[in-house]
């Protein structure tokens, strides 16, 4: 099994009061603020490492990032995945969710045959749920969603459970293929001292956008067709009224005044 795990560096949530915007661009302004591998990005990559255990193989991981997220992969590499690919360019800056697929989609490619590919369901920071599937056109391979749990593998199928809205679906599909999982999908290990000083020896190679082939127009802002608007702070108008009295006569009161604003 050749298996490949998507990974999204997002800035750390414990500061994200410091991040700004861009005030033309609308892009985050990350610099100074570290990035971590979110939580169902270490689900994908657990479950990816339990295949291998399992049937044998190798676990890739990839992710389109600047230079600093090495260090993410890194410890990506000490949760004893066997290589990490970095995809990093300052052409790659304000790529949306379409241009973030499509040099993932190249890159992959350039990495070479693979069975499987993970993603998180959604990325810790945007939260579209949209690159997983995205990925699958790009690399045209069979795409399930939601993934709570991988249920077999046999004979080149692959049957998942995948969660829907009122309970769960299980859906079988040929290899290759991606999927996207859940938080229910498996608990991360922790990482190991040995996995943390084996993971400095494992190749970690960085690939630009002149090494996926990529062309400046099909990235970055100028190659994504979702732009932001605007972003703003709503403002806030509440207005407090502090009702005294009895218990019984307070619930009538909020009661009336409630009937009164529904008109």
């Amino acid at each position: 099994m050749n298996i490949i795990v998507c990974v999204k560096p997002a800035p750390d949530p414990k500061r994200w009061d410091s991040i700004e915007l861009d005030p033309k661009t609308k892009a985050l302004r990350r610099e100074g603020i570290p990035s971590v591998l979110g939580p169902l990005d270490k689900r994908a990559l657990e479950e990816g490492l339990r295949l291998k255990e399992k049937y044998g193989g190798k676990v890739a991981v990839m992710a389109m990032a600047p230079p600093s997220a090495r260090d993410n992969l890194v410890e990506a590499l000490a949760m004893v995945a066997d290589e990490a690919r970095l995809l990093s360019d300052r052409l790659f800056a304000g790529s949306d969710t379409w241009a973030t697929s499509l040099v993932l989609a190249r890159g992959i490619r350039k990495w070479g045959s693979y069975d499987l590919v993970l993603c998180g369901e959604w990325s810790l920071d945007g939260s579209t749920g949209h690159v997983g599937t995205q990925l699958a056109e790009y690399l045209n391979v069979p795409n399930v969603s939601r993934v709570a749990a991988i249920e077999s593998l046999e004979g080149g199928t692959l049957r998942t459970r995948a969660l829907i809205e009122q309970g769960y679906r299980i859906v079988e599909t040929t290899l290759p293929a991606l999927i996207t999982v859940t938080r229910d999908i498996n608990t991360p290990r922790f990482t190991s001292l040995m996995g943390v000083l084996e993971a400095e020896t494992k190749p970690l190679v960085s690939w630009s956008a002149a090494d996926l082939g990529i062309k400046p127009d099909e990235v970055g802002f100028q190659g994504s067709p979702t732009q932001t608007g605007d972003v703003f702070m709503p403002e806030m108008k509440r207005k407090a009224e502090i009702l005294r009295g009895e218990p019984e006569e307070m619930v009538g009161e909020i009661v009336r005044k409630i009937r009164q604003a529904m008109g």
